[in-house]
């Protein structure tokens, strides 16, 4: 079992968004306050991104955020975390990111969700990090890239174990004790430097 302190959780920084995204942000937020694990985010105060990290605040959690400069004055960083890091680049961000955490959550977002995914995914099919990453499919929003996923393992772009790299689960209920019970990998693999 893995003993997970804090969580990166992906997200979408868009509030025009159905109200079940919104409550699944709530419901995480709440537990990772409950459970004491640190949330690590992209820094911004809006959207579902905004929602979380208020959420484990108003609830006595503790938040680190890591926002870009320039995003800073287009997202308005969120001043009132426990941590924010102000960074010079979207890589360093999702590098520190990585860092600071010991699994990785995805809940429903846009193209940068889809990109950091992707990017941490990659790193553990490259063997730069062995934490566990998990899919919160929450009303279905990412059967579609599951179902993509599949068509290029089952296509030969990538192999079966690949694809378990990452585990798909319908609520948010499921996310922690998904992520601890993650079978330990290779202890001696290091977090990604760009």
């Amino acid at each position: 079992m893995r003993d997970i302190k804090s969580v990166c959780v992906y997200c979408g920084s868009s509030s025009r968004v159905r109200q079940s995204y919104k409550d699944a942000a709530v419901e995480l937020g709440l537990i990772l306050a409950r459970e004491g694990i640190r949330l690590v985010y992209g820094g911004g105060q809006v959207g579902i991104m905004g929602i979380i990290a208020d959420t484990v605040l108003q609830n006595g959690g503790e938040v680190t955020g890591i926002i870009p400069h320039f995003l800073n004055e287009s997202e308005i960083g969120k001043a009132d975390v426990t941590e924010l890091i102000a960074v010079d680049s979207m890589h360093v961000r999702k590098q520190i990111m990585a860092e600071k955490s010991d699994g990785f959550i995805v809940l429903p977002g846009g193209f940068g969700t889809l990109d950091e995914f992707f990017e941490i995914l990659t790193w553990r099919q490259l063997k730069l990090h062995d934490k566990p990453i998990v899919i919160a499919d929450i009303d279905g929003y990412w059967a579609p890239l599951v179902g993509a996923i599949d068509h290029i393992v089952d296509e030969g772009f990538a192999h079966q174990r690949n694809r378990d790299l990452f585990k798909v689960i319908p609520s948010v209920a499921e996310i922690l004790p998904t992520l601890q019970d993650e079978p330990m990998g290779d202890t001696s693999i290091q977090t990604a430097r760009t």
